[in-house]
């Protein structure tokens, strides 16, 4: 296998798992995506992640129902603001799904040396900023540059 097929079975696995946590708590992998960018940046309007996450504020609204109906989130009123509502990711909720992933990941980090993991690290750093590149390329209708790979 080269570098290329690796990087499409680690997609491919990564898709797969998530879509594994969707179908047990009832949310879509866009769901995910959000609820994992309001953990990360903290409580935000439907407007602020409608914009961090290039959806409509209507479909940010389905959005956040079945992370609150999952019990992921909750609305509260902002406390700037109090006639606007923000969306807050209630901690730890996420992580009773994720707690075997992240020991399996411990271990499997343990495999190697601190300079082994640098090196990882890096590589899975410059990958996600290739990924997003790439979909933000696509997002705004540019063929992304390379032969087709499919």
């Amino acid at each position: 296998m080269d570098a290329r097929d690796y990087g499409r079975e680690l997609s491919t696995a990564v898709v797969a798992f998530h879509e594994a946590v969707g179908a047990r708590l009832g949310v879509t992998a866009v769901d995910q995506r959000a609820l994992a960018l309001i953990a990360g940046k903290g409580p935000m309007s439907a407007g602020e992640l409608a914009k961090e996450i290039n959806l409509t504020p209507g479909a940010v609204t389905g959005v956040a129902d079945r992370l609150e109906r999952a019990g992921l989130v909750r609305r509260e009123p902002d406390p700037g603001d109090r006639r606007r509502v923000v969306i807050s990711a209630i901690p730890g909720a996420f992580g009773q799904v994720f707690a075997g992933l992240g020991a399996a990941m411990g271990e499997l980090t343990a495999r190697y040396s601190p300079q082994e993991q640098q090196v990882v690290a890096d590589w899975v750093a410059r990958a996600v900023d290739v990924l997003k590149e790439q979909t933000r390329l696509l997002t705004e209708g540019r063929a992304p540059r390379g032969p087709d790979v499919t």
